[in-house]
């Protein structure tokens, strides 16, 4: 495969991820792909009930069912997004799709590589060997802005909390913790009345491909410079409970914050 730029790209299969990888394709042409499957849907929940609780893990995974009830209602707002990207994935020629990014056998792909940069977006965490294999720039793509809404749901959480300001994007240089390295840009979005937790993400993605690109291009030429550290709170958010889901979607029904 002919990578001229040296850009390669981790991602999850995600719409939101291919939004970019296709964005970043029209701009630096083709560059290889790995797509992660990732763990299975029980040993995440697993985890997170070590972490969060049992009742809490429960209340989330209402919250995710309730939500999906209500997505036929987003369908045009939906198609109306998708219109203006590009969500297809990559062929298989131009993909590697592996079970963990963080194996031997990835970790030996990107050293033979030599990457000039790596974009990250719909991953989980990176571990130091894999970073340290990359041995260059890797840039991640986070919905929601740092770092104040680090982890999952940023923007949902930034609306709920009567910060609509502060919704929006943030490519940054991947670190060891969550979302917690040098921001290199932000992009905030504005929210039209028909937007809600279905279509957060599919939004964020389409209103920032250009701030994406131009990103990638800064630090491929060495031209990126992290900003100065925020004077926002940092907190690290997780996926709506179904009491959080209610509450917050009767306070929007309601026009209040």
């Amino acid at each position: 495969m002919s990578n001229a730029s040296g850009l390669i790209a981790l991602i999850g299969d995600a719409p939101h991820a291919w939004t970019m990888v296709n964005a970043l394709r029209n701009r630096f042409g083709e560059f290889p792909v790995f797509v992660e499957r990732g763990e299975p849907a029980s040993a995440f929940w697993a985890r997170r009930k070590n972490k969060l609780g049992v009742s809490t893990v429960y209340s989330m995974k209402a919250a995710q069912l309730a939500a999906k009830m209500t997505k036929p209602l987003s369908r045009a707002r939906l198609s109306e997004l998708r219109s203006t990207c590009d969500a297809s994935p990559v062929p298989a020629r131009m993909r590697f799709d592996v079970d963990d990014l963080n194996d031997l056998d990835t970790i030996a792909k990107m050293r033979a590589l030599k990457p000039k940069v790596a974009f990250v977006a719909s991953t989980g965490m990176l571990r130091r060997p894999l970073l340290e294999a990359c041995a260059c720039p890797v840039v991640n793509y986070h919905s929601g802005v740092n770092p104040a809404y680090r982890g999952i749901s940023g923007g949902y959480f930034a609306l709920a909390n009567g910060e609509p300001e502060l919704f929006g994007v943030t490519p940054h240089l991947v670190d060891l913790g969550v979302d917690t390295g040098p921001i290199l840009a932000t992009n905030r979005v504005p929210v039209a009345a028909n937007d809600n937790m279905q279509t957060y993400v599919t939004l964020m993605a389409a209103k920032s491909q250009e701030l994406v690109v131009d990103t990638m291009a800064k630090v491929l030429t060495g031209e990126a410079k992290p900003q100065p550290p925020s004077n926002l709170p940092s907190n690290q958010y997780y996926a709506p409970t179904l009491g959080q889901y209610l509450v917050n979607g009767l306070r929007r029904a309601s026009g209040r914050r």
